[in-house]
């Protein structure tokens, strides 16, 4: 499958590398047709590995992944032109966090009172067909559920598009290891309000536990 990500830092570098690693063709977006940073890691991933520039991304992937800052993601995507995404299965995984006051970060305002980045991007892309996923996991954790607790705990997702959200599932555990039955369908574009407002706390329980490898079991 050819995938585009957007954004080139630890996280769509992450996911682009395990996708290579699973014989899937990657181009990394970014600002910049020329990035240092992209270009040395294409370099390391060989002939399957590109990069280019948020709509080249778009354009490339049958499925995207939006990994970018928060803050900046809607800028980005904008950058990139809607028509690019037009019918794509769209992967959201950022959060809107807000580091100004230091640690453990806030959510963005524009973010914080019954609207989400989530959603947000869905008005922002309105022929794509985006699915919230993985912002709640670190990215070591987001391409091998199996380094906590064998797999056994619960990945979050949410979308307006029910197809999309059984061809994410698939892919996560297809690639990623993650079980089918420990991915937990939350809805709607809206639930993305729930999946981002817990990222200051799970940052916070990061800090206590000095480690990113935990994630959330729901036990009943």
């Amino acid at each position: 499958m050819d995938i585009g990500i957007l954004g080139t830092g630890v996280v769509g570098q992450t996911l682009g590398a395990a996708l290579i690693a699973k014989g899937h063709r990657v181009m990394l977006g970014s600002r910049s047709r020329h990035h240092d940073a992209a270009g040395a890691w294409c370099r390391q991933q060989g002939d399957n590995a590109s990069h280019g520039m948020f709509e080249d991304a778009a354009r490339f992937g049958e499925t995207v992944f939006i990994c970018l800052n928060g803050a900046i993601a809607p800028d980005a995507l904008q950058q990139a032109g809607c028509d690019a995404f037009a019918g794509k299965v769209v992967v959201d995984v950022t959060n809107p966090l807000d580091f100004s006051r230091g640690m453990p970060p806030t959510l963005l305002p524009a973010y914080s009172q019954g609207w989400s980045l989530g959603e947000e991007i869905q008005q922002l892309l309105p022929e794509a067909r985006v699915v919230k996923a993985l912002n709640t996991v670190t990215a070591r954790l987001m391409v091998d559920a199996r380094l906590v607790n064998g797999g056994e705990h619960h990945l979050f997702l949410c979308g307006n598009d029910v197809e999309a959200k059984v061809a994410v599932k698939h892919l996560l555990a297809e690639n990623f290891y993650w079980k089918p039955e420990n991915m937990v369908d939350l809805g709607s574009i809206t639930a993305a309000r729930l999946t981002e407002g817990i990222i200051p706390f799970w940052v916070g329980v990061m800090q206590v536990s000095g480690t990113p490898l935990f994630n959330f079991r729901i036990v009943t």
